[in-house]
């Protein structure tokens, strides 16, 4: 057995890593990034009714949290408008940390499949593709699922699995500006990264699937 026979599954499983990380780092900095959808909510939710400010204020402060949130903003976060306990200081920290993971997993993902696509040449049967058209399919269900039994259970799971203390918990006296940050808006940000993370899954499963062919 060859040498390029007994690597193609490694390489293959290594490619479908590269391509999931890929497709769900896309997904999250394109919906960090989209701050039109934040803009929409702010009518949609009536958030100048829950915070008592108005549109313009409250995009400004929106916008000072999601520049603090680009990886190469090092400065520390405040808003304009609003006091903050050194709990939510240190929750929007921690935020910012995944963020950053992400925005570091993007480019990186990228130029690893990149090399790997021009150096592995076995893997031209599109599995590697097929395999994270699947995981990805997978993915989604299994949240939409959650989702659908309660996006209110779901967001707690998530904030204890990826937070080791409870300062997600905002207090509307201590740190206002969860006024402007309605729950639902997140349920809105989770359904586009779900969406991009479908079509990713969708789009690799095609190619793969014309590769397979082809061969």
């Amino acid at each position: 057995m060859s040498e390029t026979v007994k690597k193609k599954p490694l390489f293959t499983a290594l490619a479908a890593v590269l391509l999931l990380t890929l497709i769900i780092s896309t997904a999250v900095v394109l919906t960090l990034h989209l701050r039109i959808i934040y803009y929409n909510d702010i009518q949609a939710l009536h958030i100048e009714e829950l915070s008592g400010m108005p549109a313009e204020k409250i995009r400004e402060n929106y916008d000072v949290l999601i520049d603090y949130n680009l990886l190469w903003n090092r400065g520390p976060l405040r808003f304009p408008d609003f006091p903050m306990s050194a709990g939510g200081e240190t929750h929007f920290r921690e935020v910012k940390r995944i963020f950053d993971v992400f925005q570091i997993l993007f480019p990186l993902s990228l130029a690893g499949m990149s090399i790997l696509w021009i150096k592995a040449k076995g893997l031209r049967d599109g599995r590697y593709a097929r395999v994270t058209g699947y995981l990805c399919f997978g993915i989604v269900a299994a949240l939409g699922v959650f989702a659908l039994i309660g996006w209110d259970r779901l967001f707690v799971v998530f904030h204890k699995v990826f937070f080791n203390n409870d300062f997600w918990l905002f207090d509307y006296a201590t740190d206002p500006v969860i006024t402007i940050l309605p729950d639902t808006f997140f349920l809105h940000e989770a359904i586009l990264i779900l969406a991009v993370v479908l079509t990713g899954g969708a789009l690799a499963l095609i190619l793969g699937l014309k590769a397979k062919h082809r061969k």
